[in-house]
């Protein structure tokens, strides 16, 4: 039931009455005037609202009896009543009159129908109040107009405009969160009934929807936002021309005074594809026109909302109109810097929402990620970085390999973005395993390239690879266990070049802690000029080993005062380098001195950062005992084939190799650390072992470690004694080395040791055997260079009569002439190796007389290997000579 047909005239209707020229009421209703009290009216018009609610369309009799009261409830005196009950009544009684009437309505004056119809349109704003006790009369009110679509009837006025904006705006403001959905419903129905069934939609009519999508009153009611967006999703075959002509009046043409919303253009814009793209049909075009403007400010801001068209999630854009999205593309390379910038800033966002788009954004990534200005290029690397974080599938090889180009960036703000971004992905890929084997495949890369950048001169990458090693690679915040297994496999899958960058980390970690204890020893001793001198030359060192060393310098002396000042911090900081703190005592020291040096009253506090750096790089946070026994463990496990080395991508013999070189080289650093049972019982179980390279890098750690192995380990030192003489005998050459260098080292009777090793050897030397030569060659050079005053007459005899009589001057095979200036060992006969060796032992025997009689070592040296060239094969003894020549 509706009034979309056009209305019969009704003057006839009007000028019925009953026979007395009275009004008739319903039975029990007396008449209704001004004379009556408000209560008493109130109570007769609910007697009324009940007549005509009862009453259909079919009732003829009673629709020309109640004829002439229908005319009289749209008096002046009702429409205009003080009293919003009796308003509210007089309004449902003119519903249902439209709807009994329908589709004639019994007022004929277009100026009434105006009047009722405004009438009607403010006692809706009773809506609101849904604890109302008359809220059921407006919902009634409400409910009746849409079902019968009164409102249509205003299509013949020439100002239903007017009418209509009043209604959208009372229903838009009405609505709210207790209400519940058959009032949306029918507030729905009620509008779009309009917007369908008229001849278009006004301008100041859209914009009493579209007000709703501005984002200050999306927030103040979002059930007006709600109404609004299901409004146009209903009507968008109707609405879309005139949102069409709205935007072209606006984009293309200029005439922003064809509405207040002209200033809101893009968040509506935006707004309205969320709701639905087909709103926008006619006016995509419009905004690639605007996208090749003249105004780099206008671009920019039509860039920003392409990309939040293009990025948004559910958004098939790109794929939908192809010109809008190459045309916005050619934005990355746009002149103006805010453009670019504004189009990196949404790959991220399309990376992420659009994978399959990543292959056209690539390229332009790539050129941006060259791009001179540094904030750009910082953002390629946050746009990378934040989409990979969210899903390493989002982006390919090719972007990440931009991230790898830019640590090497001349800027350190981009530089340092760049590593921690890389830094954050092995993180979360490698160390966490957050996608599985693949994804850790893919970035497994990142550890190697990180620590390659310890390479640079920069100190300030020096410190940001220590860094991120210490938070990123091998977390210290982890227990020990965890952390060492970390360190254990992360060393095993290292290449070469990374493992000589983490080697020399430490290292340079190891000298900055012996600079820092120097200054504290210079603090113990009395005060003096040339103290002073040392103090200054030390705090120097130092500043040259933190960021921005022209400042450091400062700090550090303002430092060094207050270490002169506080005792104890400066035993804090002797506990925080001492060979035996904890990594759980460093982090208490760091923090303590911290504490001591920060100011509450200065939030940003530089002298305290540069001191920060300082601890950071001297305390031990991930080697103490406690964690070398883990990673001895660690490594027992791989030697007894129970630990987890496939899982973790890298064989057991790989795994026990690389451990111990990582063995060896804490041994420099952290040799106190060393000093267990159970750490030289592991040990000893890796000089057995058949691999030669695993024993010999025991043997140096023992070497370097065993200082107190006499005193506090005597079980150990029994075991250790005949594997050190079994390898300085029948070891390889290099075993023998470590072997013979360990028990000068380590042992107090090491001329006993030494003894038993050269005695033996001296005598058992066969110049026919040449291959069985060369590890007693080099345990007997390497005993005289050590022990000059025990074996130099020794060695005398050996040498004359052994060493330059018999092997050197006699040849026991013929060399064949290659041609090379050089070969390798393995192209070698063993007699020239063997002769190799007995030139070394010479060496080595000389320089050990050196410091008692060193221009008669020289001349010797020399008068040997003239003899050599004059009596011997040149072509089997170049080899040799280079080596004389070398001094090796």
């Amino acid at each position: 039931m509706d009034f979309t047909a056009q209305p019969k005239p009704a003057t006839a209707l009007c000028g019925v009455v009953s026979a007395d020229g009275k009004i008739a009421y319903p039975p029990g209703v007396k008449e209704i005037t001004d004379k009556i009290t408000t209560d008493e009216m109130i109570k007769r018009l609910k007697m009324v609202v009940k007549t005509f609610m009862d009453m259909d369309q079919d009732s003829e009799d009673e629709k020309q009896q109640y004829l002439p009261l229908a005319l009289h409830l749209a008096s002046e005196f009702f429409l205009r009543n003080p009293n919003k009950d009796v308003r509210l009544l007089v309004a449902c009684c003119l519903a249902d009159i439209f709807r009994i009437y329908a589709p004639e309505a019994p007022y004929t004056s277009h100026d009434k129908l105006k009047d009722i119809f405004l009438f009607i349109t403010r006692q809706l704003k009773g809506l609101e109040d849904t604890k109302s006790p008359q809220f059921n009369r407006y919902f009634y009110l409400l409910e009746n107009l849409a079902w019968v679509k009164s409102y249509n009837i205003c299509f013949e006025l020439e100002d239903c405009n007017e009418i209509f904006i009043q209604l959208f705006r009372t229903l838009f403001s009405v609505i709210n969160n207790s209400h519940n959905k058959k009032v949306q419903m029918h507030m729905l129905d009620l509008m779009s009934s309009i917007i369908m069934e008229g001849d278009g939609v006004t301008q100041e009519l859209l914009d009493s929807i579209l007000i709703n999508l501005i984002p200050a009153h999306k927030n103040l009611n979002k059930q007006s936002f709600d109404l609004a967006k299901v409004l146009l999703k209903r009507t968008v075959q109707t609405i879309e021309a005139c949102i069409a002509n709205f935007f072209n009046q606006v984009l293309v043409l200029g005439r922003s005074s064809v509405s207040d919303l002209s200033e809101h253009v893009f968040d509506l814009i935006q707004e309205l594809f969320a709701i639905d793209p087909h709103l926008l049909l006619s006016v995509m075009p419009q905004l690639e026109f605007k996208l090749k403007s003249n105004d780099g400010e206008e671009r920019l801001a039509v860039v920003r909302l392409l990309a939040k068209l293009f990025g948004s999630k559910d958004s098939d854009l790109a794929t939908q109109n192809r010109p809008l999205w190459q045309c916005f593309l050619g934005r990355f390379n746009d002149i103006h810097v805010p453009v670019r910038l504004e189009s990196v800033k949404f790959a991220s966002h399309c990376l992420m929402n659009h994978p399959d788009l990543a292959k056209d954004l690539t390229e332009y990534l790539k050129v941006r990620s060259h791009d001179p200005e540094e904030a750009i290029r910082h953002d390629v690397i946050v746009t990378i970085i934040t989409a990979a974080k969210r899903d390493l599938a989002l982006v390919n090889d090719q972007l990440l390999g931009f991230v790898r180009e830019r640590t090497l960036d001349k800027r350190w703000r981009v530089r340092k973005e760049a590593m921690m971004g890389l830094a954050q992905l092995y993180k979360k890929y490698c160390l966490h395993g957050e996608a599985g084997k693949e994804a850790a495949e893919k970035v497994s890369w990142i550890k190697d390239k990180l620590l390659h950048i310890y390479y640079q001169n920069s100190i300030d990458d020096k410190l940001l690879v220590e860094k991120i090693f210490a938070q990123y690679l091998v977390p210290h915040n982890l227990e020990t266990e965890e952390r060492m297994k970390c360190l254990y496999y992360l060393y095993a899958s290292l290449d070469p070049n990374a493992v000589k960058a983490l080697n020399e980390m430490w290292k340079c970690q190891n000298m900055l802690r012996s600079h820092v204890r120097e200054l504290l020893d210079l603090h113990k001793q009395p005060t003096s000029e040339a103290n002073c001198s040392a103090m200054f030359g030390k705090l120097m060192t130092i500043a040259k080993n933190l960021p921005d060393p022209g400042k450091a310098q400062d700090f550090v002396k303002k430092f060094n005062q207050v270490l002169g000042d506080d005792e104890k911090l400066r035993s804090q900081l002797e506990l925080l380098i001492s060979p035996t703190c904890s990594c759980k005592q460093a982090d208490v020291c760091v923090r303590e001195i911290a504490r001591k040096l920060a100011n509450p009253k200065q939030p940003t506090n530089p002298f305290l950062e540069m001191v920060k750096f300082l601890l950071e790089r001297i305390a031990p946070v991930h080697i103490d005992s406690e964690a070398i026994s883990a990673l001895v463990k660690l490594m027992n496990k791989s030697i007894e084939g129970t630990a987890d080395d496939e899982e973790e991508g890298v064989s057991p013999d790989t795994a026990i190799r690389s451990g111990l070189e990582l063995l060896k080289v804490l041994s420099f650093t952290h040799p106190t650390s060393f000093h267990s049972a159970e750490t030289y019982e592991s040990l000893l179980q890796c000089l057995r072992m058949e691999d030669d390279k695993v024993a010999e890098a025991a043997i140096q750690i023992f070497r370097n470690t065993g200082h107190k192995i006499e005193t506090d380990l005597p079980q150990i030192r029994s075991t250790l004694i005949p594997i050190l003489h079994q390898k300085a005998k029948r070891g390889t050459p290099h075993q023998a080395k470590q072997a013979v260098h360990c028990i000068h080292a380590i042992f107090t009777n090491k001329e006993v040791q030494l003894a038993q090793i050269f005695e033996p050897l001296s005598r058992s030397l066969n110049a026919d055997v040449p291959e069985q030569l060369i590890t007693p060659l080099v345990s007997l050079g390497h005993i005289s260079m050590l022990a000059p005053d025990q074996f130099a007459s020794p060695m005398k005899s050996v040498v004359a009569n052994f060493i330059v009589k018999d092997l050197l001057m006699n040849d026991r095979s013929t060399g064949e002439k290659n041609g090379k200036l050089w070969s390798p060992d393995e192209e070698v006969s063993p007699e020239v190796l063997a002769k190799v060796q007995a030139i070394k032992l010479l060496v080595r025997w000389l320089l050990g007389m050196k410091n008692n009689q060193s221009k008669s070592a020289n001349s010797t040296l020399r008068l040997l290997s003239a003899m050599l060239v004059s009596e011997g094969d040149l072509t089997e003894q170049k080899r040799i000579s280079i080596v004389i020549g070398q001094g090796g």
